[in-house]
């Protein structure tokens, strides 16, 4: 061992080192703010130099001769490297790098171990045997034993949790079945109060009705239409069509008006096409032979009044 140091401290090696530094060029410092950093490959350097520090300091502090100061300050150093390594894997991947924080291995991670309510800062080696801390953990094991999880609770649940076994005393049926009479009784009452006071409305608009009626029949039509603007007149020359009107009564009191249209059939459809192809032929041939006789008239007229003329003519001229 011995000879190997002094192999390494002699001229010939410190020449060799000096020319392999001098031919990678000179090397960046890690900067103390990551965004400094605009290379991808030398934000990975610094990661791997951080990685390379926290697992020399983890298998330091796994020697608990250290002394207490000296671990405590040994796992105060692996925490805040931690936090350092972490803001670099955040700055690769803003570098447009691998995100480290999915696909790296957890285990400097997975060496430490966190007490509840201390935000992430963890204990390592050690440091989970110091004054102070192993009662933490003690403690902290001791409240997750007492913790029941869901599957322990549900071997106690049996039926008198859903409420099956309520009526083995025989005192909740008496009190459901006032409470059920209590709310029928009330129910109906409220129920035949909404259907006289619908009955009630309807007989009045019923009876405001045939008032209308009533005195539109007695009421006398004004020459001028312009005076009332509201006024429909009938249809002098619309079919009078014989209807029925049935009046039915709801659930809710309030009467309902059908009417009924005779709708003619197959039968009084042809009939009617019939008559009216009939009229319009008739129509149509009577107006011809009108047309005619008319002309013939007219052409008598004419040759009977030429007659008259000629011989009123030669009766002067022989006079």
């Amino acid at each position: 061992m011995a000879r190997n140091a002094e192999k390494a401290m002699t001229a010939l090696a410190r020449w060799r080192r000096m020319k392999e530094s001098e031919s990678k060029g000179p090397v960046q410092r890690r900067p103390a703010d990551t965004r400094d950093c605009t290379d991808v490959r030398n934000a990975e350097r610094f990661r791997k130099e951080i990685v390379m520090d926290i697992a020399k300091k983890i298998a330091m502090i796994q020697n608990p001769g250290l002394g207490e100061f000296k671990i405590r300050d040994l796992n105060d150093e692996i925490n805040k490297q931690l936090k350092l390594k972490f803001a670099w894997e955040s700055r690769i991947k803003e570098l447009g790098g691998p995100d480290y924080r999915r696909i790296a291995p957890k285990l400097l991670d997975k060496e430490g171990r966190e007490v509840a309510g201390s935000r992430g800062y963890k204990y390592f080696g050690a440091a989970k045997d110091l004054p102070g801390v192993r009662e933490l953990f003690e403690k902290a094991d001791t409240g997750d034993a007492s913790k029941k999880n869901r599957a322990d609770m549900m071997k106690n649940i049996d039926a008198d949790y859903y409420g099956y076994m309520d009526d083995d005393d025989g005192l909740l049926v008496p009190l459901e079945q006032e409470e059920e009479r209590r709310a029928i009784a009330a129910a109906v009452e409220a129920w035949t109060q909404r259907k006289e006071s619908t009955m009630d409305t309807g007989e009045r608009r019923m009876d405001t009705g045939e008032r209308r009626r009533a005195d539109s029949d007695d009421e006398i039509v004004d020459d001028d239409p312009e005076d009332n603007i509201y006024r429909v007149d009938d249809d002098e020359d619309e079919d009078d069509v014989k209807t029925t009107k049935t009046v039915i009564i709801g659930e809710d009191g309030k009467p309902t008006y059908i009417q009924h249209v005779p709708v003619p059939s197959q039968k009084d459809i042809e009939e009617a096409l019939l008559e009216r192809k009939k009229a319009e032929l008739l129509e149509k041939y009577v107006n011809e032979t009108l047309s005619q006789q008319s002309s013939q008239a007219a052409t008598l007229m004419g040759y009977t009044q030429s007659a008259s003329l000629s011989h009123h003519s030669s009766s002067s001229t022989n006079s």
